[in-house]
């Protein structure tokens, strides 16, 4: 098979939670362990860091990677979903797994494959785990599908395990109180790795704090925060002052980064054990992660006059952020592209979104998308008006035309919707 047919055999036979959602999810971790037998555990040849969390996994395992990477390690990223390449999820040094790779492995694993018939997400975690392998690295960081307890990830021993933080998302297979998502995050957590514990709210600080499966050390971001002081510069970089990083510039500039450079940072305390971490590593990493990375996605500013940004904050919890910092913006008239999938507690987005917008209710070419007239009835319960658009691109060339420069254009409510946009604005280019 050729990369493009390889591809499309992934897609077409693996179960794929980004397209269908719930439906792709497989309980357990049988195939998971196969896989890895039949790989011959190929995470067991590099240290690996564990990142779960509800909201900032994908911020705080690109920002470490891009620190250790400036450190002189090589660095494997492994992150989901993708925007808009598959190979966006599986990086050593902010270069994407090479073609042929892809290729070759599945042409190899392909009979043991369809005997088990696994998920997407587990065939494409053990290509990960045997890429970074093959490549040697250094060190592998290693971001949590959905869950923690019964992800394919979960087969790793980390040298520290970092849980962001607990919000409401996939409470249909993870739970419905914080608690009981926190429970399922906590599965990461192994014995003698140290866990940092990032955001959180005073009932998932009090289930970690009593959690006493294993004896680690438990370090809180929210008490042992070195930020002193911070503040967004004009440039919609952050700037931030701890005892020993004095003006720490930040790179990625939404408000929910404010939270994850915090959780870095204390993560880092734990790494230097394991790593050596000059201070300048830690500066260029910080100001330079979409550089090393590739990031996508997170308050991305696409241009200016008008404004347009993107985020793939899709939850009550990201949402609450992106709503305060389009509350700080200056503009004229918002203009608001807007998406979601199914299985989101909707209404508790919607109740957060400001009414004094105009709304371009779509939705992301994906079988999961919420039907855009469905979004917007929904939608209008809670005062928030606009017009129904069946495909990204129709939305956000509509919404070019209505704006001025002194307007502001936000996309989100979806990775997918996010994904669509880039494609559409690299399309134009």
């Amino acid at each position: 098979m050729t990369y493009n047919e390889t591809i499309e055999y992934l897609y077409n036979t693996a179960p794929m939670f980004q397209k269908i959602g719930s439906n792709a999810y497989k309980e357990g971790m049988e195939n998971s362990f196969l896989i890895d037998a039949h790989l011959n555990h190929p995470h067991t040849k590099y240290k690996t860091i564990h990142v779960g969390g509800t909201n900032g996994k994908g911020s705080t395992s690109h920002l470490l990677a891009s620190i250790l990477q400036e450190a002189g390690y090589k660095v494997g990223l492994y992150t989901s979903p993708h925007l808009l390449d598959f190979r966006e999820r599986i990086k050593i040094n902010g270069e994407m797994i090479a073609k042929e790779f892809v290729v070759d492995f599945i042409a190899q694993y392909q009979d043991f494959f369809e005997s088990i018939q696994p998920s997407f997400f587990e065939l494409t975690t053990g290509m990960a785990f045997a890429y970074f392998a093959e490549q040697k690295v250094d060190v592998a960081i290693i971001e949590v599908g959905l869950g923690g307890r019964l992800d394919y990830t979960n087969v790793i021993t980390p040298v520290l395990s970092i849980i962001t933080n607990i919000s409401f998302d996939h409470t249909n297979l993870l739970g419905n109180t914080l608690t009981a998502i926190a429970k399922e995050k906590a599965g990461i957590i192994k014995q003698g790795a140290p866990v940092v514990i990032g955001e959180a709210e005073d009932e998932v600080e009090a289930f970690f704090k009593d959690f006493k499966d294993f004896k680690v050390l438990k370090i809180f971001a929210k008490e042992q925060n070195p930020i002193t002081t911070s503040k967004l510069l004009p440039s919609g970089y952050w700037e931030f002052d701890t005892p020993e990083y004095p003006r720490l510039i930040g790179e990625l500039g939404g408000f929910a980064q404010e939270k994850n450079a915090a959780t870095v940072l204390c993560a880092l305390e734990i790494l230097k054990k394991d790593f050596s971490i000059p201070p300048k590593a830690v500066y260029k990493g910080f100001r330079c992660v979409i550089e090393n990375t590739g990031l996508l996605g997170r308050w991305q500013i696409i241009q200016q006059n008008p404004k347009i940004v993107l985020d793939t904050g899709h939850n009550a919890g990201g949402i609450a952020y992106i709503v305060r910092q389009l509350q700080s913006e200056s503009y004229e008239k918002l203009h608001i592209i807007f998406g979601m999938v199914n299985e989101k507690d909707i209404s508790s987005v919607l109740q957060l979104l400001p009414k004094e917008a105009i709304y371009y209710f779509t939705q992301a070419n994906i079988p999961r998308a919420l039907n855009a007239r469905l979004l917007a009835e929904q939608a209008a319960q809670f005062g928030l008006k606009g017009e129904i658009y069946h495909s990204v691109g129709e939305s956000f060339w509509a919404a070019k035309q209505n704006t001025t420069k002194k307007d502001f254009i936000f996309v989100g409510g979806s990775t997918f919707v996010v994904a669509d946009a880039l494609a559409v604005i690299k399309k134009n280019e």
